[in-house]
This record gives C-alpha cells, sequence and structure tokens, in this order.
C-alpha cells in the first residue's frame, strides 16, 4: 500500500492505494486553509503540515494520526519588536540527527526541531546574517523554499531562498557563507551592485549517492555543482528555455536531474519536458523560448 500526503489550498487529504490504481482518500483535515507542505516522517511515522491561516498566519502542526487529532508546534515565530513579518512557511524537511526537522519560509527563514517537530527555534545565523539588509525577494516573497541536508552529516546543510542565492553552512547554521559562484543573473544591469543583485534560486537539490553535488534550477538556468555549492556550472544547453520551476533527482543515478523548462507557448500544447543531465541535455520538441525579462523583485 502506497501513502500519499498532499497539501493544498482546500485542506490537507491522505491518500492510500496501489501505484497504477485507484487511490482512495483516507484523511482530511485543515478544510478550507491552505497547506502548503506536509509530510511523514519515516524516522518515527509523524505526520506535519505546515498550513497558512487567513488569521492567524503560518503555523506547523503535526500528529501521529492524520484523521485523529492535531497539535500546533511551538516556536514559529520571528522575534517580537521587528518590522518583518512571517509569511509562509513553505518547506519541512528532515534533517540528519535524529529527532531533527528543518522549516524554510518567507521571509528568508530556517527554523529548526530537535524533538520530531513539537517545538521549533528560529535560526539566528541566518537570520541575522549582516547581508540580510540586501536581500531581495522574489515575486513570491523572499522565500527560503529548499533546504538540502548532507547524508550523514547533520552539520552541513544548503539552503536556496529566492532571491538571496545559496547559502552554506559546516556548523549546523551557527554561520553562513554565500555559495554563488559561477551564477550569472541575466535579468539585472551589468552595472547593478554586487550586494544588490538577486539572484532567484527557484529549486535546489543534492544528489544522494554522491552529496557534494548538487543540482539547481535558477532564474535562467540549470546548474550543477560538484563541490558542495561552492561554484556553480550552466548545464542549460539544449533546453528549449533556461526558465522553470520542477526539479527533480534520480536518487540511484547522481549524473541525472529532470526539470520541466517553461516556454512561450503553455495553452496551444502540452507542458515541454526535458531532462538536464550532467554532460547532455535532451531537448524537447522544439518550442520558442519564453520571454522572461526578470528584474529583481519580479516573479520567481
Amino acid at each position: 500500500m502506497t501513502e500519499l500526503v498532499v497539501g493544498t489550498r482546500k485542506g490537507l487529504f491522505v491518500l492510500e492505494g496501489e501505484p497504477g490504481g485507484r487511490f482512495e482518500v483516507t484523511a482530511r483535515a485543515f478544510a478550507g486553509e491552505t497547506v502548503e507542505h506536509a509530510l511523514r516522517d519515516a524516522r518515527t511515522d509523524r505526520v506535519l503540515a505546515s498550513v497558512t491561516s487567513p488569521f492567524y498566519g503560518p503555523k506547523i502542526w503535526y500528529t501521529d494520526e492524520p484523521a485523529g487529532e492535531w497539535e500546533q508546534a511551538s516556536g514559529i515565530a520571528l522575534p517580537e519588536g521587528g518590522e518583518a513579518a512571517l509569511e509562509r512557511i513553505w518547506v519541512i524537511v528532515a534533517g540528519e540527527a535524529d529527532g531533527t526537522l528543518y522549516a524554510g519560509g518567507d521571509p528568508g527563514v530556517l527554523f529548526e526541531s530537535r524533538d520530531g517537530g513539537a517545538s521549533w527555534e528560529l535560526n539566528r545565523g541566518l537570520w541575522e546574517h549582516p547581508s540580510r539588509e540586501h536581500w531581495q525577494p522574489g515575486g513570491g516573497g523572499l522565500c527560503l523554499h529548499s533546504i538540502a541536508t548532507w547524508p550523514g552529516d547533520p552539520d552541513r546543510l544548503a539552503v536556496g531562498i529566492s532571491a538571496a542565492g545559496v547559502w552554506l553552512t559546516e556548523d549546523r547554521g551557527v554561520t553562513w557563507r554565500k555559495g554563488n559562484e559561477g551564477l550569472v543573473a541575466g535579468y539585472v544591469p551589468e552595472d547593478a551592485p554586487p550586494e544588490e543583485i538577486g539572484l532567484c534560486v527557484h529549486r535546489l537539490h543534492r544528489a544522494a549517492t554522491r552529496p557534494e553535488r548538487l543540482f539547481m534550477q535558477f532564474h535562467g538556468g540549470v546548474y550543477r555543482s560538484d563541490d558542495a555549492g561552492e561554484t556553480w556550472t550552466d548545464i542549460a544547453d539544449g533546453l528549449p528555455s533556461d526558465f522553470g520551476f520542477p526539479l527533480a533527482l534520480d536518487p540511484a543515478d547522481p549524473d541525472s536531474a529532470y526539470v520541466i523548462p517553461l516556454t512561450a507557448d503553455t495553452t496551444a500544447s502540452p507542458p515541454t519536458a526535458a531532462c538536464a543531465c550532467t554532460r547532455r541535455a535532451t531537448p524537447a520538441p522544439a518550442g520558442r523560448r519564453a520571454e522572461t525579462g526578470c528584474r529583481r523583485n519580479m516573479p520567481t
């Protein structure tokens, strides 16, 4: 039996069925509310959901039985007295240490839980980084949407923020440094000050069997890093567009990544699919390139 935990704008749905067959809804929760992300932690069997209420804002909830009672996690909040507001929690990811989870959200924030998601703490190293005042939001906000753990090493993380680029830590988030060398933001003027360039990372994933390799869908390219995110190489040659959002990896093949680029004509034909691999790109049927014309604050 396969289970799917699905977050939608109309709540959370849990479905069960067999691949290729019919799936049945076995549980629902948060009817009428937006569930940004949901997952079942395979280590504890606990289900967690990020829910954005129009009245109470973003919260994380957890349960051991999706059809039963849910509990609200504590600590999902920004420090009091500031001007910034917590807009959304976009992603929840299991960490490498027992009981550890990470949650990323807007405005470019990272939370950590060490008790399976019941309580959370803001990562101060990233929140108080001296460069934060120069970070630029994308059209969807200042979103920390990608969290790449390092298999077997709980101290190493890479996160992707739209539009503040890639950030790396090797001390479990006490200190952070940029990992953006090689990224080309073709949507900003050439004379833009480096600290004001918004680096629109759309998605970031780490190869499971080769953790020093990362793949990225960027706003204007598909990139690969072979040194854990320190430097990047554009591998988008052959794709019908350098703009897109989805990115998925083959867990057994560190040499391949799959993207769905956005082409200009998205209504007359099915979406264009392509495989952007380490050394080659398999183009989909020819299509006109999208006219992105992105500025620093345009949508990611």
